[in-house]
């Protein structure tokens, strides 16, 4: 059995890490599209044609390399490059050296495979612009109409900055992959999250990516004297929120499951002065399961409770909703080969879903996927002090290495 060197992984990792580190606060800025991105994609062009691939970026951003030169589907493995500010080394980055470090194995034990094998950096995949531009690209979810009016939080547009590093942004319409080119798509990450860490399991094999929907709910009603109002006379809108943030639980207990989340991130008092009583209160909802009739149930329970608290309160209730994702399921096969494969390496490991968004997401409107989770220290990402420990990177790629080999080879 073949095994990775997580030598080389850790090397490679710090040396990416070096584009867009920050030596103030020890995190990663390589923001979509910036200086330090463009760098860290010319660096990935050149470890992978050391590593004697075929590379290329195309029109989306993307860097794309080959290893092995038959004519059919190819195995692609990948992840994302850019980061949030202020960042850690391993989120989507792991998926990367990872796939790096899979073909180095490969050729270092002579295996030989039927199919090729591609590893892919994506571009854009934390949303700098609003979307995961890199992967959308690739499997045909991105229109022109978007491409034209994509821009930052400050007024930035994607075109303009795209235009900044020699790229046409009209391009991005022509990453598009053939589903046809694709035999399958796999991606290990670290999870982002306490729930590996807190069952004390080496591999979280991702059954699926959970929907999401966005709400902006807002309660109206009456400003008034903090001191000279009574109590049982006001129409409080912080009460409201306050009453339905204590309702959550509730809503999960008898509509969700154990894998459902509601989150209430962002508020917004008015007129927000210490001596006035709020007469209006925005605020976000995000509601995320892996089962689409489940996240119905969580957002018209929302709806419900939210209707009762506002008459109570003698409130208006109103609500937009901003998105709605459906859930995405990793393929079958492709997660009972990874368990299977866990298994066979002897690694503790546990199914589970993944409530944040990934490339793969994407790739399994096209071709089969496969998610892998490794161990996230606290459950820290985003941030300088992201860590994930080497011996769990370790047996992830090895784990990685032993589905793509699987995959790249015809069965007898």
């Amino acid at each position: 059995m073949a095994n990775v060197s997580i030598k080389r992984i850790e090397h490679d990792l710090f040396e990416l890490s070096k584009f867009g580190f920050n030596e103030e606060d020890k995190g990663v800025y390589r923001q979509g599209f910036t200086d330090a991105d463009m760098a860290a994609r010319k660096w990935l062009i050149n470890l992978l044609e050391q590593e004697g691939m075929s590379a290329r970026m195309d029109g989306a951003g993307n860097v794309i390399g080959r290893y092995g030169e038959m004519d059919r589907p190819a195995v692609m493995i990948g992840s994302h490059l850019d980061s949030v500010p202020a960042g850690g080394i391993y989120d989507g980055t792991l998926g990367v050296i990872a796939g790096i470090e899979c073909i180095r194995t490969i050729k270092e034990n002579d295996i030989e495979l039927d199919y090729p094998i591609e590893i892919v950096g994506t571009s854009e995949e934390e949303g700098r612009f609003g979307g995961m531009l890199g992967a959308q690209a690739l499997t045909g979810s991105i229109t022109l109409d978007w491409l034209e009016k994509a821009k930052d939080e400050n007024g930035i547009m994607l075109k303009d900055a795209m235009a900044q590093h020699g790229l046409n942004h009209h391009d991005v319409l022509h990453a598009r992959r053939d589903p046809k080119s694709l035999k399958a798509f796999l991606e290990i990450h670290v999870e982002q999250g306490p729930v590996l860490e807190a069952e004390k399991k080496s591999i979280g094999v991702v059954e699926g990516i959970s929907g999401v929907f966005k709400w902006i709910v807002r309660l109206i009603g009456k400003a008034d004297h903090a001191g000279t109002a009574p109590m049982n006379m006001r129409s409080d809108a912080f009460l409201g929120l306050a009453d339905f943030a204590h309702q959550i639980q509730r809503i999960i207990d008898e509509e969700g499951t154990d894998k459902s989340r509601i989150t209430i991130g962002h508020v917004a008092l008015k007129p927000g002065f210490p001596h006035t009583v709020p007469g209006e209160v925005d605020f976000t909802i995000v509601g995320r399961d892996l089962d689409p009739e489940i996240m119905k149930g969580l957002a018209n329970a929302c709806r419900r409770v939210l209707s009762t608290i506002a008459r109570r309160h003698r409130l208006m209730f109103e609500y937009e909703q901003m998105s709605w994702l459906e859930p995405q399921y990793c393929d079958t096969e492709v997660v009972d080969l990874i368990e299977q494969k866990t298994i066979d390496r002897g690694y503790s490991y546990m199914r589970m879903p993944s409530g944040a968004g990934h490339d793969v997401q994407f790739f399994s409107n096209i071709t089969k996927t496969g998610l892998i989770f490794v161990p996230s220290v606290g459950g820290v990402s985003h941030a300088p002090d992201e860590l994930t420990h080497w011996g769990d990177i370790e047996q992830g790629t090895n784990l990685l290495l032993d589905c793509v080999v699987e995959l790249a080879t015809d069965k007898p």
